[in-house]
């Protein structure tokens, strides 16, 4: 076949006749007409390499025409039959690179999640991404819905964002100095969230929130940090526990080597929960240093806080002379470019970020009144010290990342092809007879296999994981990267194309009705 016949029948691909087949053993596309005249080209030489079909298409791919990038074929939306036609290669390489992994690496993996204990089987090991897009080690490709678990907001590998990186390079990795970089991206994040008046770059968002408790309790010389079951801080050990029996109880460790004494000083409280707040602050107000909560929830999965449990959490440490630590490492440049607090009119005093804000790099910053902040070493005396904080290849990266959401704002895109995947899912659901629920805010959402709207960890912990679990890896072999727990939020990025978010709602229909 001639190479314009070749990409006649690419292009004609979505009329595929119902006997068109894969064959594993030749791994060849064979297409066999039965009256379609588009695919009258195929005649001529009869099948394309499988290999090739992969790489051009990506599992019904094709570039966009805009950057060489690919993307999901705009002429039509993929059926699920269609979704069924390219079967995934065997991810025997992924397998043998994780039961090396496992010999050296505690689990294999380096971030517990990445192990997929909360869907079964063994974690798909990667090698490239692009746009919206990721390939793995055996050759296939995915719509990735993960991002990196957020901060890849622009897409993997963002021109501008990889053309500052490379400029970066080329003058330093690092100098553990100060450098102009990061009083750019200091400048960045104050104009984008006017609550945080000064702010210190650390390299993760556990490092932001543990300096950000530490600086509540040093400002207000107490010791009592409130949390909310559900919401995730980082692996801190005052925040690594399990709330108590009643609504507000001193907290238990939640993990091994994590000390009582540790623990003791932190209270977990129901999230959404106005009144077991307004109970701790009660009880426990004169020694409550700080709240610290995520404005809206994405480590339970996706949860929307109430306007009456923000207004009780900003009145009543105002009132009693806490900090309010707004978590917004998830947050932060995602659901808005001001953070949630700007959608929510709730300031705090002071704001974690990380994720967007490194662009891909090891960044975490906390910052907030001047007052606050003014306390922290060397200005005040809370320590707080990194041997990486405000790298010059990492600020590089979130400089650039910043400036495109800023210049280009791709919050009005993100907004409408994130309702149409939420409509998409919820009617996929609805369709295959399976009870559930969707929270979203912005480009963030979870599916919740639960009746439910899940306003809490109580009622989010009833959902049905291992309705999930099936869910989870039905998409996978269909070419859909979700998250690998039902707790956890999926995200939208900005190269993601209505084609996509139509392709993963067929392939989500498909997936759906097996399991109904």
């Amino acid at each position: 076949m001639t190479a314009t016949g070749k990409q006649q029948v690419l292009e004609r691909i979505r009329k595929l006749p119902d006997d068109s087949t894969v064959s594993d053993g030749t791994a060849e596309l064979d297409f066999r007409q039965k009256g379609d005249e588009g695919l009258r080209e195929a005649e001529e030489g009869g099948t394309l390499e499988h290999d090739e079909v992969r790489q051009r298409m990506g599992r019904w791919l094709s570039s966009d025409g805009r950057s060489g990038q690919p993307q999901i074929s705009s002429h039509r939306t993929t059926t699920s039959l269609e979704l069924d036609r390219l079967p995934m290669n065997p991810r025997t390489k992924s397998h043998e690179i994780f039961r090396r992994a496992k010999q050296l690496i505690p689990g294999g993996v380096n971030s517990p999640a990445r192990a997929f204990g909360a869907v079964g089987g063994e974690p798909i090991v990667f090698r490239s991404a692009e746009g919206a897009y990721l390939e793995d080690v055996d050759g296939n490709r995915y719509i990735d819905y993960i991002g990196s678990w957020g901060p890849m907001i622009l897409g993997h590998r963002h021109p501008r964002v990889v053309a500052a990186v490379r400029e970066a390079l080329d003058r330093a990795m690092s100098f553990g100095a100060p450098t102009e970089e990061e009083g750019t991206l200091a400048e960045l994040i104050h104009a984008a969230l006017p609550s945080i008046e000064m702010v210190r770059l650390v390299s993760s968002g556990t490092e932001a929130t543990m300096s950000a408790i530490r600086l509540a309790r040093g400002y207000t010389g107490r010791d009592v940090i409130v949390k909310f079951a559900g919401n995730y801080h980082g692996h801190v050990d005052s925040l690594l526990v399990a709330a108590g029996s009643s609504a507000a109880t001193l907290a238990v460790p939640d993990s091994p080597g994590v000390t009582a004494g540790t623990s003791r000083d932190t209270l977990v409280l129901r999230y959404n929960d106005a009144a077991g707040l307004h109970a701790a602050f009660a009880e426990h107000g004169r020694r409550i240093a700080g709240v610290i909560l995520e404005p809206v929830v994405g480590n339970m999965g996706c949860v929307v806080p109430t306007a009456e449990f923000l207004q009780a959490a900003r009145r009543l440490t105002e009132q009693h002379g806490a900090v309010l630590i707004f978590d917004e490492v998830m947050t932060g440049f995602r659901v808005a470019y001001g953070g949630a607090q700007s959608m929510l009119g709730i300031t705090p005093d002071l704001t974690t970020l990380g994720k967007i804000v490194g662009g891909g790099m090891p960044i975490g910053a906390y910052g907030g009144k001047a007052e606050i902040m003014a306390h922290v070493l060397p200005a005040g005396k809370v320590f707080q010290a990194g041997t990486l904080s405000g790298n010059p290849v990492a600020t590089a990266c979130g400089i650039a990342t910043l400036q495109t959401l800023r210049d280009e704002s791709p919050y009005e895109h993100l907004e409408q092809i994130s309702a149409r995947l939420a409509a998409g899912l919820c009617s996929a659901a609805r369709r295959a007879g399976i009870p559930h629920s969707l929270a979203r805010v912005g480009s963030m959402m979870t599916l919740f296999f639960n009746p439910d709207a899940v306003t809490d960890w109580e009622v989010a912990s009833r959902s049905d994981r291992e309705r999930y679990a099936k869910y989870f890896w039905g998409m996978i072999e269909r070419g859909v990267y979700l998250p690998c727990s039902q707790f956890e939020a999926l995200f939208v990025s900005a190269a993601h194309t209505e084609a996509d978010i139509d392709a993963t709602i067929a392939a989500a229909q498909a997936t759906l009705e097996t399991l109904g």
